[in-house]
């Protein structure tokens, strides 16, 4: 049996003509009027067609139900966060923490910019936080993530590496919507993205480099059975060398003498 939190919510269908186009972003404009005069709460595919001055049918012939509107609307703006993520961390032109402090001032504009609309699309988030499109946005930009770290962290190790990206994305979805849910001003928003970009930097120049592995002990040398030893210890004793056996002169004379009678 399927789960319902896991199916996809995409789209129904695309739009392949201009004039289909045309209607899927009158549909999506209409779907942010109603999202921010009505909340997610009442927002409906109803409203939606009303708002865009067509019928229900065709609304769900792009849409199937009021989950894939709302899907949409943030998808396309999880797609501009992501692209603003790895626009910004991947150019190679300025060093990781100038990239980091640039991040953090556009992630900041945008979530005060957008905050109406993201504060609306977070309350129809449990309508779409598991299905699938959800988690593969979620996972392409900790991969982006991931791969800044390595970039900016090369000699920390890979917990560390590890530990600051999922801090710093955390901090990133708390603290700027905490942030952007009251007006700000220009100069508040550059102070507060300063301050925040500061404290990333800092924490990231404060990690110590991993610790080198400890050189491997070279193994003892096992010790020779007894068996063994007596061996190895007969063979570095120098061998006895043979005595010359005499030759037979030598040997009659030695015998004669022996023979000889003692005197009276």
């Amino acid at each position: 049996m399927t789960d319902r939190r896991n199916a996809p919510i995409s789209s129904r269908r695309k739009p392949k003509q201009a004039r289909s186009s045309d209607l899927v972003a009158a549909i999506l404009e209409a779907a942010l009027q109603v999202l921010a005069k009505e909340g997610a709460q009442r927002f409906t595919t109803t409203r939606v067609a009303e708002r865009a001055g067509v019928s229900v049918g065709s609304v769900y012939q792009y849409f199937p139900n009021k989950a894939s509107i709302l899907f949409r609307l943030q998808s396309d703006e999880w797609r501009q966060t992501s692209d603003m993520l790895g626009g910004i961390l991947m150019d190679t032109a300025h060093p990781p923490l100038v990239r980091l402090r640039m991040l953090v001032h556009a992630f900041i504009r945008s979530e005060c910019d957008e905050a109406s609309m993201r504060l609306a699309l977070s309350d129809a988030a449990p309508l779409y936080r598991d299905a699938p499109e959800a988690l593969e946005v979620r996972a392409s930009g900790e991969r982006t993530v991931q791969a800044f770290m390595r970039e900016a962290l090369p000699d920390a190790s890979e917990a560390a590496r590890a530990m600051a990206g999922e801090l710093i994305t955390a901090t990133f979805g708390a603290v700027g919507k905490q942030f952007s849910e009251s007006p700000r001003t220009d100069a508040q928003i550059v102070a507060y993205a300063d301050a925040m970009a500061d404290m990333f930097c800092a924490y990231l120049q404060s990690l110590p480099p991993a610790r080198p592995k400890a050189a491997a002990k070279p193994k003892p040398k096992p010790k020779p059975k007894p068996k063994a030893k007596a061996k190895a210890k007969a063979k570095s004793r120098p061998e006895a060398k043979p005595k010359p056996r005499p030759n037979a002169k030598a040997k009659a004379k030695s015998e004669a003498k022996t023979r000889r009678p003692s005197p009276a």
